[in-house]
């Protein structure tokens, strides 16, 4: 009904014009005194006019657009229908009326229609984008990006009578649209005017519309939008916006990984698939954060088979499922296997003869392990031991251990067993035809254990959100792009290399906390309380990548280094490591004596009154 109301509107409005202008145009030219046999000749023209030309306009669709969206093509389709219907009314006028029409009333007629049909519908829509009134109970939002994503999102945002939010004014940092209106809103000035727009205008939300921008750019102005109140959202990325997918629907939240400012991992496709494509594929720990993500990824290169192995049964069974559904004609062998189990390994090894191995079954938990140093020792060390040995034995070609850059300059017992595990795949990649690496990062954003679930339970249930020390900072990254770096350090393997990750810059934890709970809606520190707890056993204020006697050397990848490997004595280690086996049973100080001389620069930590945590003398 709407629909016809239009339609009928604008046909009115095109008729009242037609009429207009040949009225006008046959006054002007006898300077209001019509001759008798031009006045007929008049009525003949508003007859054929109006005719002519509503059917032209008929022919192509004007009144059936939505004039909200006009552009340059409904321009182009108005002049063509006025130029043609004009042509056409013209001869018809002369065939019937046999009077040549004065070319001064043709051009005048042409023009005042083409510039009132056109014109009309353009003012009509700016008024309509200028003056169209808030509607109850609607937010001021300030739109990052007068572009065309921000543009469209500011439309949408008037004529959806479902929004909440209002478009009060854009920001941009192109100084040439200062001070100018786009869509009748005004753009009010660049990054650094955010915290004064959102006051001036009491703007409750920020949009940050700028689908093109790297995840830096969108980093650096979300920093800007971090000192408002507002809640924040981001629109998709580039190619849903190519695809004309944008709309308020699709907007989501800003989340932690927005804050970090990492553009997305690189890879070279070929590289990878060389090693992995057609090849049996084991993961060890494939339940856990990092090894089911590396299922996912391994999976799209199509190995023989990849086997899932691991303690758990839920969670191998969760990612079996999840590989069944998204590759069915993947050969996904879930195995239920403990890596401290020496013949349920070798039966695995001997039965499937895996080609390229994932190691990423391991005790992470750095104060759990604090506690339970045997448990740490008999996974992370004779368990990766186990694994590896296998591996050596049934002629693997390719074993990747996943470390942590808790194992340079370890103060926790995870870390120590951690650097032990790399000395054990350096010991055997020197004597063995398998390629042992490592790859060494820091932590991963949202993997089990991590501060970030953490911090979203404490945020949820009100607060307080604890945080071990104001100055403790470690470096993050996200579980997908860790895992590709990690396969790709796989293709580069030669043999004893420790593969490091560009982490990136370290983040400070508080800030990491105060950022969650901005992104949950809350103000830091009034809304939602930050509890400093003292650092845990076993941890430091920051990590390091690299020990003092590493060196480090590029590879193919701007993300990926490799370490210059240490020298490992075989025979020590291995008399370290029977040392080590009986000091299981004796407790927690024989084995942190024996770990000791493993890694000499391993130093436990222990409470200081004053200090808090100290380095243990």
């Amino acid at each position: 009904m709407r629909r016809w109301k239009r339609k009928i509107l604008l046909i009115g409005t095109d008729t009242l014009v037609v009429c207009s202008s040949i009225v006008t145009a046959y006054w002007f030219r006898f300077v209001g005194n019509i001759p008798a046999h031009y006045q007929i000749q008049m009525l003949y023209g508003l007859l054929f006019s109006t005719a002519a030309i509503l059917f032209c306009m008929s022919v192509f669709n004007l009144y059936s657009r939505a004039w909200e969206f006009a552009s340059v093509g409904e321009v182009m389709s108005i002049f063509i229908a006025v130029t043609v219907g004009t042509a056409a009314s013209v001869v018809l006028t002369i065939v019937v009326t046999g009077m040549s029409v004065p070319l001064s009333i043709v051009l005048r007629t042409y023009e005042t229609n083409l510039l009132l049909m056109g014109g009309s519908r353009f003012v009509l829509r700016i008024a309509k984008d200028t003056y169209k009134k808030r509607k109850c109970g609607q937010r001021n939002a300030l739109i990052i990006g007068a572009g065309a994503c921000g543009t469209m999102i500011a439309k949408e945002m008037k004529l959806n009578r479902a929004s909440r939010l209002y478009p009060a004014a854009f920001i941009d940092d192109d100084k040439q649209k200062h001070n100018t209106r786009v869509c009748g809103i005004p753009v009010v000035g660049g990054r650094e005017s955010i915290p004064h727009m959102v006051e001036k205008y009491k703007a409750k939300d920020i949009i940050i519309a700028i689908p093109s921008a790297s995840k830096k750019a969108i980093s650096e102005l979300i920093n800007f939008c971090k000192q408002t109140d507002a809640n924040l959202k981001i629109v998709p990325p580039i190619q849903d916006f190519i695809e004309g997918k944008i709309s308020l629907k699709e907007m989501r939240d800003v989340n932690i990984e927005d804050l970090l400012g990492r553009d997305p991992i690189k890879t070279d496709l070929e590289e990878i698939a060389g090693y992995v494509s057609g090849k049996s594929v084991l993961v060890t720990g494939a339940g856990g954060s990092i090894g089911s993500e590396l299922c996912r990824q391994i999976a799209p290169f199509q190995p023989s088979e990849l086997l899932l192995l691991g303690h758990g049964e839920n969670s191998i069974y969760t990612i079996e499922m999840e590989l069944r559904q998204e590759y069915p004609l993947l050969n996904a062998v879930p195995i239920i296997a403990d890596i401290q189990d020496r013949e349920r390994l070798e039966d695995v090894f001997r039965t499937f003869s895996p080609q390229v191995v994932f190691h990423a079954a391991a005790h992470k938990h750095v104060p759990l392990m604090e506690a339970n140093p045997a448990e740490a020792v008999k996974n992370n060390i004779f368990g990766t031991m186990n694994v590896a040995e296998c591996a050596h034995e049934f002629k693997s070609e390719i074993f990747v251990l996943i470390s942590t850059d808790k194992a340079v300059n370890p103060t926790s017992i995870m870390g120590t067993t951690k650097r032990v595990a790399e000395m054990i795949v350096q010991s055997l990649g020197a004597v063995s035809q398998t390629k042992f690496v490592a790859v060494r990062f820091g932590n991963v954003l949202g993997s089990r254990g991590s501060v970030i679930p953490r911090f979203k339970e404490q945020i949820a249930k009100g607060g307080p959100v604890t945080v071990t020390h104001p100055e403790m900072v470690r470096y993050f990254m996200t579980i997908p792009e860790a895992v590709q770096l990690v396969i790709q350090a796989g293709s580069f393997a030669k043999g004893g290399e420790i593969f490091i990750l560009d982490m990136g810059q370290p983040v400070k934890i508080v800030q990491l906390a105060e950022d969650l709970i901005r992104l949950s809606g809350f103000k830091p520190h009034e809304d939602i309380e930050i509890r400093f707890t003292g650092i845990r056993p076993g941890e430091k204020l920051y990590e390091e990548l690299l020990t003092d006697e590493e060196g480090i050397a590029s590879t193919l990848h701007e993300r990926i280094f490799i370490g210059k490997p240490l020298h490992v004595n075989s025979n020590q280690l291995e008399l370290h490591l029977k040392r080590l086996n009986k000091a299981v049973s004796e407790g927690p100080n024989a084995i942190k004596a024996v770990l000791r001389d493993i890694v000499p620069e391993y130093r436990g930590i222990s409470k200081d009154k004053d200090a808090g945590m100290v380095l243990a003398k």
